[in-house]
């Protein structure tokens, strides 16, 4: 393994039997399970990847991907099927609630046992006690046995213990979301210092904000399945993909979690299909574009796209107040988001978004025209609507990446019919940068105290 890596996977799977009766997994495991008795499930398929040393991962993807599953086979916690993984570094995990706790044990007792689990000595753990107690903080309940605690009090344990251990690798499996803010805020204080010290990370949330602010580079994983790695950013774009059911698959993954043949032709059809009128009617939606606007600087960033093709996004773009077409607008002032949506086939009730990130891709602001209560009416095939969004600048200057979105609801489930992420590039001119993404507009006033 390569000096400067700290986690090396390869070619790593696990595979679960899954019984249909608890007197299969029994046959099973004596030996005396005939065929199709169990069903083969794959947690993880093939994968591979690496992190390098000092370096924060995140992985994201839906519930059942593998997510937490690879967590545990890098810190021991399970066995891989096939494959192999390689550590370099002394590893500290915090996965899920409870993990290598005793309940009848008090929180000290606890303490002195994870260290103790993940390899220093009684004088050492003795050293960190007080770090460990202040950053838990959660008084004379440590005195008590766990299982009385509430599951902010264990995560707040849990955490301090592995954070103040001085570990060279931090592995975090979504526990944090069960702490409070406050203790929320203190945790990825601490990954901020440990970013600092060069100390390597890896961690697995929904929360994709905090993925987009502290990851180096973002891991997908879908159905046991390696989608992809890179910026977070662009991870998390496809990442929304997956969760409406429209990031096709390669066909390398179709062919592994589709048995069937002819189910195989028709998925992959059915992807061309799909692929050919979302290509078509962008060609058209592109070529309007540059027809339309006269500045071709105004849209001069690649958008990642997708949909069904129902509706296709044909114009967008800013005017200032003065209704001038734009890509800068002046902190304080009122500008209009535009764009212009054609419908290929009946919709019943559209839902027209526009989105500010900024440039680490954390979404900043947005809106849609359900939430507006602007439009909640049919549309038929042919229609042409011009939807505007018009507010008051209050970003803080700096630059940003404006996305849109037509979407809707089908037999109660959600469609996205076309999207177009990091559409238009904004610049926001301010002489007057607050504190945060906002400006809250303050009014300041100082006088002399009353005697």
């Amino acid at each position: 393994m390569d000096k400067d890596i700290a986690i090396e996977v390869k070619n790593l799977t696990k595979i679960y039997k899954l019984y249909d009766k608890p007197i299969d997994r029994l046959k099973d495991s004596l030996g005396l399970a005939g065929k199709g008795k169990f069903k083969e499930h794959r947690a993880l398929n093939n994968v591979s990847l690496s992190v390098k040393k000092g370096e924060t991962v995140g992985i994201i993807g839906t519930n059942g991907s593998g997510k937490s599953t690879i967590l545990k086979i890098i810190t021991g916690v399970l066995s891989p099927t096939e494959g192999e993984v390689n550590v370099d570094g002394h590893i500290s995990a915090l996965l899920e609630l409870g993990a290598g706790f005793n309940m009848e044990y008090n929180g000290i007792d606890n303490i002195y046992l994870n260290g103790m689990m993940i390899g220093f000595s009684e004088e050492e753990i003795e050293k960190r006690m007080d770090a460990i107690l202040e950053f838990a903080d959660i008084g004379d309940y440590v005195y008590q046995p766990v299982k009385t605690y509430s599951s902010g009090m264990f995560v707040r344990l849990a955490f301090a213990v592995a954070i103040n251990i001085d570990p060279e690798i931090l592995i975090v499996d979504e526990a944090l979301s069960v702490g409070d803010v406050f203790f929320q805020a203190k945790c990825y204080h601490k990954f901020e210092e440990f970013k600092k010290k060069g100390k390597t990370i890896l961690f697995v949330s929904h929360d994709l904000s905090s993925i987009s602010k502290y990851c180096d580079r973002a891991v997908l994983l879908n159905q046991g399945v390696l989608l992809g790695e890179g910026t977070p950013k662009k991870m998390i774009d496809i990442y929304k993909q997956v969760l409406v059911g429209q990031y096709p698959l390669p066909s390398s993954d179709v062919e592994n979690l589709l048995d069937d043949e002819s189910i195989r032709e028709a998925a992959a059809s059915a992807d061309k299909r799909a692929e050919a009128k979302i290509k078509k009617e962008t060609d058209k939606s592109k070529e309007a574009s540059e027809k339309t606007n006269a500045q071709e600087e105004l849209s001069d960033v690649e958008a990642l796209e997708y949909g069904d093709g129902a509706a296709v996004i044909t114009e967008y773009y800013i005017t200032d107040n003065k209704d001038v077409r734009t890509n800068s607008i002046i902190k304080g002032t009122d500008f209009t988001v535009h764009m212009r949506v054609k419908f290929n086939r009946n919709v019943s009730a559209p839902i027209f978004a526009m989105t500010f990130k900024n440039v680490m891709g954390i979404e900043i602001t947005g809106t849609n025209s359900m939430v507006e209560k602007a439009f909640l009416e049919p549309v038929k095939a042919g229609d042409v609507k011009d939807i505007t969004f018009t507010q008051n600048m209050s970003l803080q200057g700096g630059d940003y990446l404006l996305s849109f979105g037509v979407t809707g609801f089908e037999q109660n489930d959600f469609t996205v019919y076309h999207r177009l992420y990091d559409a238009l590039s904004v610049s926001v001119v301010s002489d007057k940068n607050t504190v945060g993404y906002y400006d809250m507009n303050s009014v300041c006033k100082v006088s002399d105290a009353k005697k």
